[in-house]
């Protein structure tokens, strides 16, 4: 295997592009290929100066290739993982790992039984904020995490409800959007145990969801309030705040927050709230604000996937973290519509 990995791309919408971007931009990878049916593939792969496939298949053939990110349609993601899984080539799997719960579990399975790594693009852990965030909750500078919570608060536009399917059951923000917070929740603060939500489609009416309010009980007994909302002209979410993309307009605010018994941490800006002497809210507390560089995670992703390639080291983000992503959906969804408390079972 050469020291530059090199890496198909398949599917070139606007993900698969960001992706062949940033493999530009590494120092680890090369772009091997793209990988798409349609012409507007073949165009962008001659705009990379890439080889061009219509299908995964051709380019397992053809064999010139280390691994591969998968950045299909949600629908294609078990049976093109699982191609490359069968041909011994890594892959990374664009989030969600796939359209249910079952469909994941027999991409984590077959990644297992052929010792082929699985990785699934929660980009959002690459990010060094992230990593520094992790730190702290890890060496106790928050102490026992009590409660948290998340805000994901964004307007889409009318004009980007008229591809009808986004108006249908599966398209509305908890599935699209929410997934990417709740595998941050999950990394931070440790595994969900139970569900409670509420969902409501009273702005636009359409059949999808457009606001969800959820509760979770964290198996450490930490409790968490998760609200989202694709109908709020508002800055507090991930992308209007953490400036990971460009394309989104950079705002000061936080929308994640992290309290514990010794101290308290908002996200994105990285600030460590304590009492410096006695812990009283009659106290004084101190602001630490931790700095941070803004690589684009995207490009660490793809580091960190073509280093355990060369390395055979495991992904930073694995299928089976995927998938307790997409079960913590699923279990939302659960309770939204049964309007039960709904346990997760192992």
């Amino acid at each position: 295997m050469s020291t530059v990995i090199k890496l198909a791309v398949a599917g070139a919408g606007l993900i698969g592009q960001r992706h062949a971007e940033a493999i530009a931009m590494s120092k680890s990878a090369s772009l091997a290929c793209i990988v798409d049916p349609a012409q507007a593939g073949a165009d962008f792969a001659k705009k990379h100066n890439a080889k061009y496939y219509k299908t995964l298949d051709e380019m397992i053939v053809k064999g010139d290739v280390d691994g591969v990110i998968l950045a299909t349609p949600n629908q294609l993601h078990e049976e093109g993982a699982i191609a490359c899984i069968n041909a011994g080539l890594p892959v990374l799997i664009e989030k969600p790992i796939s359209t249910n719960v079952a469909s994941a579990q027999r991409i984590v399975d077959a990644s297992q039984a052929a010792n082929v790594m699985a990785a699934v693009g929660h980009h959002r852990r690459h990010n060094p904020l992230i990593a520094k965030a992790k730190s702290l909750i890890d060496s106790g500078s928050l102490g026992q995490i009590s409660s948290v919570q998340v805000t994901t608060w964004f307007m889409k536009p009318d004009d980007y409800f008229e591809a009808e399917w986004r108006t249908k059951k599966g398209a509305g923000p908890v599935y699209l959007n929410l997934i990417h917070d709740l595998d941050l929740l999950l990394h931070l603060v440790g595994p969900v145990e139970t569900v409670q939500a509420m969902e409501s489609n009273t702005v636009r009416g359409n059949e999808v969801e457009e606001t969800a309010v959820i509760n979770l009980r964290f198996k450490n007994g930490a409790l968490g309030t998760v609200n989202v909302s694709d109908t709020i002209v508002a800055p507090y979410s991930w992308e209007l705040t953490a400036r990971e993309n460009p394309a989104y307009p950079a705002n000061p605010q936080d929308c994640y927050l992290l309290g514990g018994t010794k101290g308290s941490l908002s996200l994105p800006n990285l600030v460590l709230w304590q009492n410096q002497g006695k812990r009283s809210w009659w106290e004084p507390l101190s602001a630490t604000r931790y700095p941070f560089d803004l690589t684009d995670p995207l490009i660490l992703q793809v580091e960190q996937f073509s280093q355990a390639i060369q390395n055979n080291t495991p992904p930073l983000v694995s299928a089976k973290d995927g998938m307790a992503a997409l079960i913590v959906i699923e279990a939302i969804k659960q309770a939204a519509a049964s309007g039960q408390m709904i346990e997760l079972k192992e």
